[in-house]
């Protein structure tokens, strides 16, 4: 088994209103779509208050090319993860003391906003005192199901060497993929919800000698993990890589194929794992969108509360792809800890594909 000790988070210095992006988009998209009024209450309804961006609203007016964005990706993931890094090692919510980041075994990067190699990091072991042992495992293209496929594959690494502690760090900034001149639904409603944020878990296996630093009386247990592909829809999210950078891909049919798929996908999981979805105490949910979230309730028949602290996290921050999923488990890490309590970990991503992971407080 595994455990997950610690959670930080940050996110870069712009923050706005979402009614700042909406007249963004207006200045921007109402000369290409008669019916822009109509299609810019895409803002209004997403449940945003407010987003934070790598680069002022004025800075998006100008074009910019791939490699500008690119270059500036890889400077702000570095100074962001070593943020999020010192954040998670550091946090007194979860940790008694600091704990020592030579005694990380093993590193799992996520992101799919942009491009390094050697990738982010390796960069990052070279401004923080890792060990040079230290094994580096980047996941490149998950997209928003990214942050829960990483917890999977600590706990898979934990399993096997239950001795060692894995960092899990999520850089997605988002708004460095804006095309300005991309006049797509797609990129509207991409421009509505999409932000940029940072993260990092610290996750150990059982055996490990950094339990000593736990703050909490319980601890969330990894008990078993799932992923699942979904067969030919690779259409249905992602991106298009063109000369000018990343274009999304979102298809209107997210929330009608979350509410047709993933219900038996998760009663099979539960099922393997002996446990009835009554039972469950947090739905621990990457929020998409309003949409997703609704069509998640209505797939699991959830009442409002077990989506409360994921529709806080998409208000706050809007959907920072595979990092928002860290900011929710944070929220729920800080809640007061009573043992047995059960919750399902669940985020969905290209492919098109779900990561699903069953926790208990022990």
């Amino acid at each position: 088994m595994s455990f997950i000790l610690s959670v930080g988070t940050c996110t870069p210095p712009y923050r706005f209103e979402q009614n700042q992006a909406l007249e963004f988009a207006r200045d921007l998209f109402s000369d290409r779509f008669r019916n822009i009024e109509r299609l810019l209450k895409v803002f209004e309804n997403a449940e945003i208050d407010t987003r934070y961006f790598s680069r002022p609203l004025t800075w998006f007016k100008e074009d910019h090319t791939f490699q500008e964005k690119n270059d500036l990706y890889i400077e702000l993931a570095l100074e962001l993860s070593e943020k999020a890094v010192k954040k998670c090692l550091d946090n007194k919510a979860f940790l008694k003391d600091n704990v020592p980041i030579d005694s990380i075994d093993a590193i799992f990067f996520v992101s799919s906003t942009g491009f390094s190699t050697p990738s982010i990091e390796a960069r990052l072991m070279n401004v923080l005192p890792f060990s040079p042992y230290t094994k580096r495992i980047p996941i490149w293209g998950l997209g928003c199901a990214g942050g829960a496929s990483g917890l999977s594959r600590a706990h898979d690494y934990c399993k096997a060497y239950p001795q060692q502690n894995v960092l899990i760090i999520s850089v997605e900034l988002c708004s460095l993929t804006f095309q300005r001149n991309d006049f797509s639904k797609s990129n509207l409603v991409g421009t509505s919800l999409f932000a940029d944020g940072v993260a990092c878990a610290l996750v150990i296996g059982e055996e490990s000698g950094l339990r000593k630093y736990q703050q909490k009386t319980y601890l969330p247990e990894i008990q078993s993990t799932m992923s699942t592909l979904k067969p030919d829809s690779e259409n249905v999210m992602g991106w298009e890589v063109k000369n000018s950078g990343l274009f999304v891909v979102f298809s209107k049919d997210i929330p009608t194929i979350i509410q047709n798929w993933l219900e038996p996908n998760v009663s099979r999981f539960l099922d393997a794992a002996g446990v009835k979805e009554k039972e469950l105490d947090y739905f621990i949910a990457h929020p998409g969108g309003k949409k997703v979230l609704d069509a998640y309730k209505a797939a699991l028949d959830f009442s409002d509360e077990k989506t409360k602290i994921s529709r806080e996290v998409l208000r706050e921050y809007g959907n920072m792809s595979s990092a928002t999923v860290f900011f929710v488990l944070e929220k729920f890490l800080a809640l007061k800890e009573v043992k047995g309590t059960k919750g399902l970990l669940a985020a969905l991503g290209p492919g098109f594909s779900s990561e699903l992971l069953l926790l208990e407080w022990s």
